[in-house]
């Protein structure tokens, strides 16, 4: 199994209505700000620790595990909404960093879900970001208001769904089912990393004929689609407020033409992108990687970040 070479230790911290559960590194600073990394769907704070092992420098890193993922409860919610990443991050980044005229500007890192959300986020709060960093969050096709009345009715739909057991995240015997089900999604993870992730990204579960499940830490709940329709236009609005220089990182595997085809493409997303002040965002693309990038290259991954924040 890999061994980690910086073990992060964790924190509970009181975000909201919720206990969120934060992995950290190092020790804070007063002449470096908290780099701060948030992870995607489906994921866990601890699919960082390949990154932070590779970086060259120790420094203090905050990983929060997102509500109804990793070891943060949900809070019995049946679905979840983008803009509660916006504010739980917001509490966590003054919880770490300070608030109001004792704030420090972050360095911050998404992937994925996460990119979407340090994005947005960024746009929100220019002022609390120093610098930027996108690993493939590229946000979803665009929508146009027809499709509101559809989408609704989708949504409710899966709620029923859900409440009716419908929409049960799987469960495998072992924690190695877990690892190879985390290989089949991503040929490039290795043997022992997929071990070290399942280790982290499942749990074992009692079941109610007594026998033991592993589980992936998520809530069901996040399998519910959102019920608002994807409007670029706000997107564009939120890029176009963002102070930060702005580093996006690229896998050569085309993740948009995997998952839509040539319904949403990459050309579209860097047009949205192009909504950023200029000259402040850079394109990096990162070759013989997929969308866990993180995982397939973390070296590679790790000093693209370290020099851009340098």
């Amino acid at each position: 199994m890999y061994h980690a070479l910086r073990p992060s230790r964790s924190e509970i911290v009181p975000v909201r209505n919720l206990r969120y559960h934060v992995r950290l590194w190092g020790q804070p600073s007063a002449e470096r700000p908290p780099l701060v990394l948030v992870h995607g769907w489906m994921d866990v704070a601890a699919s960082w620790q390949f990154v932070v092992d590779a970086l060259a420098e120790e420094r203090f890193i905050v990983a929060p595990d997102w509500r109804g993922f990793g070891l943060t409860d949900g809070g019995g919610v049946d679905n979840y909404w983008l803009p509660d990443y916006l504010a739980d991050l917001e509490w966590l980044l003054d919880h770490y960093a300070g608030e109001g005229e004792a704030a420090r500007p972050v360095d911050l890192v998404g992937h994925s879900m996460g990119g979407n959300v340090v994005m947005h986020y960024a746009g929100v709060r220019p002022e609390r970001i120093r610098r930027l960093v996108n690993l493939e969050g590229f946000g979803m096709p665009a929508r146009q208001p027809e499709e509101a009345p559809a989408r609704y009715g989708q949504w409710i739909d899966e709620l029923k769904r859900l409440h009716r057991g419908e929409l049960e995240l799987a469960g495998y015997s072992a924690v190695d089912g877990v690892a190879r089900r985390l290989m089949k999604t991503n040929p490039r993870l290795s043997q022992d990393k997929a071990d070290w992730l399942a280790s982290h990204w499942s749990a074992s579960r009692a079941q109610p004929d007594g026998s033991a499940r592993w589980q992936i830490l998520g809530e069901a709940a996040h399998k519910v689609i959102n019920a608002n329709i994807f409007r670029v236009d706000e997107v564009r609005a939120l890029y176009a407020r963002i102070a930060a220089p702005t580093l996006m990182i690229e896998a050569a595997d085309d993740s948009l033409q995997g998952w839509w085809k040539n319904r949403y493409t990459l050309e579209e997303f860097h047009q949205r992108l192009a909504s950023v002040p200029s000259p402040s965002v850079r394109i990096e693309q990162l070759a013989d990687a997929g969308h866990m990038l993180h995982h397939d290259q973390p070296q590679r991954v790790a000093k693209l970040i370290e020099d851009f924040l340098a």
